[in-house]
């Protein structure tokens, strides 16, 4: 799920995947979403920067990947024949985790940098079951010493997240990149999607 479609750094990223992964036969297939606030939310919250408040078009999105994008997909017809994973960088790491409490289509999700200091999502985690079979998170090293009281519980919450789904014997990574939350995002996607991967391969 991207904001603002780039050919180049969605190449890249490919290939970071190629390189961690020593694979070529994948697909990964970028979303472009238009109202980022809006299309990635589950629920409506207030505005934690800025002046725009967060929407609820999540299940539309979501929608919009089941039915349509995904058996779109050229090669084998039959959805249920492939291994499916799911990703996305801030906002769209957060709604990747929760699309994966919503189906079981998905075999993993990489949620890199993902905004779990989303208000009342920890609450939604601790309450409900995922329906993945591996969850790969990350975060950088310096993303929660920021003056916004909302964003800086980021560390707090994946760290509370990652323990949650370890104690519940969902098999989850939590990875520490150096830097802040605009650092290499296209390679910190690729190494969640790796990590997935290389699960399955192994």
């Amino acid at each position: 799920m991207v904001n603002d479609y780039e050919p180049a750094v969605i190449e890249r990223e490919a290939e970071f995947i190629q390189e961690l992964t020593n694979r070529t036969d994948f697909l990964l297939a970028a979303v472009k979403v238009d109202i980022w606030n809006e299309d990635l939310s589950p629920w409506p919250a207030p505005p934690v920067f800025g002046n725009e408040p967060f929407g609820d078009k999540a299940e539309d999105t979501l929608a919009f990947l089941l039915e349509e994008l995904i058996p779109s997909i050229p090669g084998d017809s039959d959805v249920g024949t492939r291994m499916y994973y799911i990703g996305g960088y801030s906002l769209a790491g957060l709604f990747a985790l929760w699309a994966a409490y919503q189906t079981h289509l998905f075999a993993g999700v990489a949620a890199a940098s993902p905004s779990v200091w989303f208000p009342g999502f920890r609450e939604y985690v601790k309450e409900n079951r995922i329906q993945t079979g591996a969850v790969y998170l990350s975060l950088g090293d310096k993303e929660e010493k920021t003056r916004n009281a909302v964003m800086s519980q980021v560390g707090d919450a994946i760290r509370e997240i990652d323990d949650h789904y370890r104690k519940n014997a969902i098999p989850c990574f939590l990875e520490w990149n150096p830097g802040n939350h605009f650092r290499e995002p296209e390679l910190r996607m690729a190494k969640g999607f790796a990590w997935l991967m290389n699960r399955q391969w192994r």
